[in-house]
């Protein structure tokens, strides 16, 4: 018997799942899903499958439910019945970050030291001082005063500088270095602190800079974090691409089939 999803008066059929995940635009997140899980369900690049202890699992379980609110059997038979879900699925998902977290250290954990060191220039931050103004012959003026000890950079940002960065005295950050127009991270990254660089064109701002510091990336536990993150998610990205190829493939050979069957009726 062909099963079915009832929803109120709508039902719908095991042909009919694909196109409605489509028409509500689920399948991408769908796709993430069942990637992310064949992942940690087979083995990893560590030639490993990703398994919890006991005692990890339980330790899991118990937060999830702690998270949930659902520390009494009522609560859970309640969430259960809420998301049609079995309680070995419910236990599933109440570990499955944590499987995620030991599958990428086991696949990305020994490079993160290399990779950290390869693109470090683009995780120091910096904080400096912008003006931006639409007259090239006012910054022109602001720069000759600043650089006269005339007035002060933040002075003469906070009376003409016409971005948000008026309202700090032109102080702008600590941001990372990929932030800033690229014209601008290119001479804050050769500048030295307190360095003041002439007006430059920048579209349709003409801009004064100087760095105050230079803030060099450390790696700590929160950038670990984030590269390990970072790595993760370039390669779900890739993935998810592929998948998506190997879809759009599978479309075509079927519109094949289905225009050669139909020649063949004739």
């Amino acid at each position: 018997m062909a099963q079915i999803l009832q929803f109120g008066n709508r039902s719908i059929s095991a042909a009919e799942i694909f196109p409605v995940l489509a028409g509500y635009q689920m399948l991408p997140q769908l796709c993430r899903f069942l990637i992310i899980d064949e992942a940690i369900t087979s083995l990893s690049s560590a030639n490993a499958p990703i398994l919890l202890t006991a005692e990890e699992k339980t330790s899991a379980i118990e937060q999830y439910y702690k998270n949930n609110q659902l520390t009494t059997p009522a609560q859970r038979e309640a969430w259960l019945k809420h998301y049609g879900m079995s309680c070995e699925q419910l236990e599933s998902l109440a570990t499955r970050e944590l499987r995620i977290e030991k599958f990428k250290q086991a696949t990305w954990g020994s490079k993160i030291e290399s990779y950290f060191l390869q693109y470090k220039p683009q995780l120091d931050k910096v904080i400096y001082s912008l003006i931006r103004t639409s007259d090239a012959e006012v910054a022109q003026e602001l720069y000759f005063r600043i650089k006269a000890g005339e007035q002060t950079f933040a002075e003469c940002a906070s009376l003409y500088s016409q971005g948000q960065e008026a309202q700090t005295g032109g102080l702008v950050g600590p941001v990372g270095l990929s932030q800033p127009h690229p014209a601008i991270a290119q001479k804050l990254t050769i500048s030295q602190p307190g360095q003041l660089w002439p007006p430059m064109q920048l579209e349709n701002w003409v801009v004064i800079i100087r760095l105050e510091k230079l803030i060099p990336a450390q790696l700590d536990d929160a950038t670990r974090t984030t590269l390990l993150n970072h790595l993760f998610e370039t390669w779900l990205t890739e993935e998810l691409n592929n998948a998506q190829i190997s879809l759009r493939t599978d479309q075509i050979l079927n519109s094949k089939c289905k225009i050669q069957n139909e020649k063949r009726l004739f």
